[in-house]
């Protein structure tokens, strides 16, 4: 059978420093083998030093385009940030926005430009690219990504094609979940021809969009038991609890049930009985 290889990747990473401390003890003491940084995130500067000290954590750019901040002045982009300074916080309104008008979607390559190279200048490596809430899935997004990307010698991105019927079980909302699967579908089908014909290389399966907010230990467990082979993806968005006083949300709550499902031993256990082989975005050439 087909080598069964798994990257586990922690997005957001630089948001904050709960989620930095996190991710690197997921990856000093899990599962976690990559992770995606926000260039606008307001602990960016901790997640390089961090990531720097732990030099076998793969970094790839979580580029952002809506429910953030972005890197360049909000003057220099005013067809894209709201008058707060801040993207859209709604990654459908933000998607027609940067796909029917032409200023928003030269503006938007602009800010994606800046944070591809506020990420080069901290002298890691580009292990992967993606985007915050899968906003590449967007035509105009992924043209803007796709051309910065090829600027800096990068072939490694991340197409969100998740396996509904691998998370059917577990889904809290099934018909509703059918819907959404079904428009990514259509949406990634395109977009792994189009990555495919510029010499993108990508994971075949990306897990955790159709449980974004609801991932358990027990998924994960019947997903690794499922993997098929071949490289696939299982991202996560995990964080220690905060440590400022106040009531703690259902989001932070998930967050901190994430993290300790990266650093669960019966996870690691299992990856060891199954034969799969933690890797990163390096590894996809091996599929070629």
């Amino acid at each position: 059978m087909k080598l069964r290889r798994l990257i586990v990747n922690g997005d957001d990473f630089g948001i904050s420093r709960e989620v930095n401390e996190a991710v690197i003890l997921a990856f000093r003491c899990g599962v976690l083998t990559s992770t995606s940084l926000m260039a606008s995130g307001a602990a960016f500067d901790h997640a390089v030093a961090l990531a720097k000290e732990n030099p076998g954590l793969a970094v790839g750019l979580h580029v952002t385009c809506v429910n953030g901040r972005p890197v360049l002045p909000a003057s220099r982009i005013p067809h894209v940030a709201e008058k707060s300074g801040d993207f859209p916080a709604d990654p459908a309104l933000a998607g027609l926005k940067y796909f029917f008008c032409p200023r928003a979607r030269k503006e938007l390559g602009e800010e994606i430009e800046a944070q591809f190279e506020k990420f080069a200048r901290t002298g890691l490596t580009f292990s992967h690219v993606d985007s915050h809430c899968h906003m590449h899935v967007n035509p105009a997004v992924l043209d803007a990504i796709l051309h910065a990307a090829e600027s800096y010698g990068i072939r490694r991105i991340r197409v969100p094609a998740d396996d509904f019927f691998s998370a059917l079980d577990f889904l809290q909302k099934p018909v509703g979940a059918a819907g959404y699967a079904l428009v990514f579908k259509l949406l990634t089908r395109r977009m792994r021809r189009i990555v495919s014909n510029r010499g993108f290389v990508f994971p075949q399966t990306v897990y955790g969009n159709l449980l974004t907010g609801a991932m358990s230990l027990e998924y994960v467990l019947s997903l690794l038991s499922r993997l098929p082979g071949g490289t696939s993806e299982l991202y996560f968005h995990p964080a220690l609890p905060c440590r400022t006083e106040g009531e703690v949300d259902a989001t932070r709550l998930q967050r901190l049930r994430e993290f300790s499902i990266l650093i669960q031993p019966q996870v690691r256990s299992t990856i060891v009985r199954l034969g799969i082989a933690l890797a990163t975005y390096s590894d996809l050439e091996k599929d070629l």
